[in-house]
Formats: C-alpha cells, sequence, structure tokens
C-alpha cells in the first residue's frame, strides 16, 4: 500500500495476524523478490500467488512488472477494466500487443464479471476479474525473448498497417526487406499484426535474427 494513512489504518484491521504484513511502498517501485525472502536451495523463488484490484491506468505496466520479472508468481487474480480483460484474452484475429506480452507468459481467462453498478459512486466503466495462470516456460521458444518483444512492438506500431509496413517503419528497414522475411517466416506481408498468433511471433523473430546474423536460433 502506498498511501501511508491507508498503511497505518490497515496495519490496525490486520492487528495480532502473524501471517499478514503490510508493506508500505509503491509495488512499481518494488521488486517482488525482495519480498520473498530470496531464493531457495536450488536458486528458485518461493511460490505465491498475487491477488489484487489494482489501479486501471497502471493495468499494464504492473502485468509486466510480475510477469518480467525474475520471481514470477504462478498466478494473478486481478480485477481489470472489461475491455483489457476482452484484449487479454483475445485470440488471433484480435490480438494486441498486451495480448501477446501476457499469452506469452501465462495462460489468461476471465472468471467473474462486474458491473459498474457494484461500486458507489459507479464508475463508468464495468469490469472482470481477470485470472493469469503463469507458464513454467514460455508459451513459444524464442533465443532472444528481447528481440522477439521488439519485433512485436514493430509490428504493432502502425496497427493499421500491412506488417511489411509496420516492421519496416518500426525496425528501420525497407518495405521490400520486410516482406522478403515475412515470406520465408511463412507469413502474409499484407496481413495485420492483430492477425497473428505467438507462433507467428516467434518464427518472424527468428527469421529477423537470421536475417541480420545469418544465424538462426
Amino acid at each position: 500500500e502506498a498511501d501511508r494513512a491507508m498503511a497505518s489504518a490497515l496495519r490496525e484491521i490486520v492487528g495480532d495476524m502473524t501471517n499478514v504484513e503490510v508493506v508500505e511502498a509503491d509495488i512499481m517501485e518494488t521488486d517482488p523478490a525482495s519480498l520473498l525472502g530470496g531464493e531457495g536451495a536450488g536458486g528458485e523463488y518461493p511460490s505465491y500467488k498475487v491477488v489484487a484490484n489494482i489501479p486501471y491506468y497502471i493495468t499494464s505496466p504492473i502485468l509486466r512488472h510480475f510477469l518480467e520479472g525474475s520471481a514470477r508468481p504462478s498466478m494473478l487474480v486481478v480485477m481489470v477494466q472489461k475491455e483489457v480483460g476482452e484484449a487479454i484474452t483475445a485470440r488471433s484475429g484480435k490480438m494486441s500487443i498486451l495480448a501477446v506480452s501476457v499469452q506469452f507468459y501465462g495462460e489468461p481467462a476471465i472468471v467473474g464479471r462486474v458491473s459498474a453498478r457494484s461500486f458507489y459512486p459507479a464508475p463508468k466503466v464495468d469490469s472482470v476479474v481477470l485470472r493469469i495462470r503463469v507458464r513454467g516456460q514460455p508459451a513459444v521458444e524464442v533465443c532472444d525473448s528481447g528481440k522477439f518483444f521488439a519485433v512485436v512492438r514493430a509490428g504493432f506500431s502502425a496497427p493499421r498497417k500491412q506488417l511489411r509496413n509496420s516492421l519496416a517503419q518500426g525496425l528501420g528497414v525497407s518495405g521490400q526487406r520486410s516482406g522478403e522475411i515475412l515470406e520465408r517466416a511463412g507469413i502474409d506481408p499484407r496481413a495485420r499484426a492483430e492477425t497473428l498468433t505467438l507462433e507467428d511471433w516467434a518464427r518472424l523473430t527468428e527469421e529477423m535474427i537470421h536475417d541480420e546474423t545469418g544465424v538462426r536460433g
């Protein structure tokens, strides 16, 4: 809890509960690993879950904070804006950079719906409860996750454009070159980023690396 007054009130509420600790801090500035007591004998952090009603305006940063860190939880259950939850759980044809990012690390599912009328005063949006089962390994095998997400960001840099053009713009290469790379990856250069699956992005990343280095991952 980042608010000092709220943290103080929470400490009074939990009282003498020995299994509850109130941490007064900004979660975005707190490494989850620091709350887990360090790595175990096998070099792995203790298993933990995240359950939270998070500020909607930082939904994406919070999810990335946990999913991309060194001490990932086994599961996250969070309340998010309905449209955001539906975007995260989208499939090929309606994919977004957020959907790719979350689905790379976990299996998201909407497990509950919360009407705006459940709150007072009622907000302007409905909400959903989103469960993300975090994978032991990423959904697709890539030799360089940094490069994978660089390619994904480039592909979605101009989502209304054909991939040949958005990749050229996002990666600073010619349209002809990006088109050839897409074809080698088995992807129609005229396709749009929202139509690609995680497997498509993985193949495209491999072809990008091969094009730049001559080496396949």
